[in-house]
């Protein structure tokens, strides 16, 4: 296939041109999640926590960003009052069931968590009621929304701990701009700072082999990135790696923007990144996690 429209250069003709190159989106049930998931992962004092995963169903994100395809996973219609909290009461029971224990919860949405026609506000306390038996909560946002519904959810979860993670993907300024993400590195500092005054944690997401940047730069962007993440007090790093498969993506493959990295690539950049020296006592190193962002049955 041949892609003879070049990648646009004003946000709102890039909107149209990721839009244009989806493909079908399949019907969901916004009463059912999309997947469950349970994993190991390191927490703050360095020991493993069993931390559960609901790959939740609602509205898709506003935001038209050049390497997403969560789209697929959700709804143009706005999520239903009461269906968040019955998806994650499922989740819960299916890994009663199963006798897992888990003590933390991430809540992925495939959008933004303080949307409020992605998660209803009057969804709040149904959601936090089902988290107090466990130590923490992990949502995703898009940083500028971090705000009075922030301070809303963190309120209705009273004992359990807040975190926020937010897609910074790369700190390549003509890059960033380019995915389409309608922010600057100097907007998501300035949410990182208003999660820290509300003493909510933050994880950050950066891209492996983002498209824009050249392949040959591709590791020192990263470390640049992790740097700044680390700067903004980012608990946790997620390294993802960039994928084709949403329509833009193959045609920035075909336009010489993007290469998907192979594994080998992966691991290379993760090495390279695990290799340098931490600033600051280890203790207060961000946990640097590869996250291969998949969503699969516990």
């Amino acid at each position: 296939m041949h892609y003879i429209t070049p990648y646009p250069a004003t946000a709102a003709e890039r909107d149209r041109f990721i839009l244009d190159l989806r493909g079908p989106r399949p019907r969901h049930d916004p009463w059912q999640s999309q997947a469950v998931a349970i994993d190991d992962e390191i927490v703050e004092d360095g020991t493993v926590a069993r931390i559960g995963t609901v790959f939740l169903t609602g509205r898709e994100c506003p935001w038209r960003c050049a390497m997403c395809d969560l789209w697929r996973s959700t709804t143009r219609e706005d999520t239903p009052v009461g269906a968040i909290p019955a998806q994650i009461a499922a989740a819960r029971r299916t890994w009663r069931q199963r006798d897992e224990t888990i003590s933390r919860i991430k809540l992925y949405n495939a959008s933004n968590f303080f949307d409020p026609r992605a998660v209803p506000d009057a969804d709040y306390g149904s959601i936090a009621s089902q988290a107090v038996d466990l130590d923490q909560v992990v949502v995703e946002s898009h940083p500028s929304l971090i705000g009075d519904r922030t301070d809303r959810f963190r309120d209705a979860l009273t004992t359990v701990e807040l975190q926020v993670a937010m897609g910074l993907e790369t700190v390549h300024p003509q890059a960033l701009e380019a995915l389409n993400k309608r922010m600057t590195i100097e907007d998501f500092a300035s949410a990182a700072a208003r999660l820290k005054r509300r003493g909510v944690s933050l994880r950050v997401f950066l891209l492996i082999h983002p498209p824009f940047v050249p392949h040959e730069e591709q590791d020192r962007w990263l470390l640049k990135s992790v740097a700044f993440a680390e700067e903004c007090g980012a608990s946790v790093i997620s390294l993802i790696p960039a994928r084709a498969g949403n329509g833009a993506m193959e045609a920035l493959t075909a336009q010489r923007l993007f290469r998907a990295p192979t594994a080998d690539d992966v691991l290379r950049s993760f090495d390279f990144i695990m290799a340098q020296p931490r600033p600051g006592p280890r203790s207060s190193s961000p946990r640097i996690l590869l996250d291969p962002w998949t969503q699969h049955e516990s």
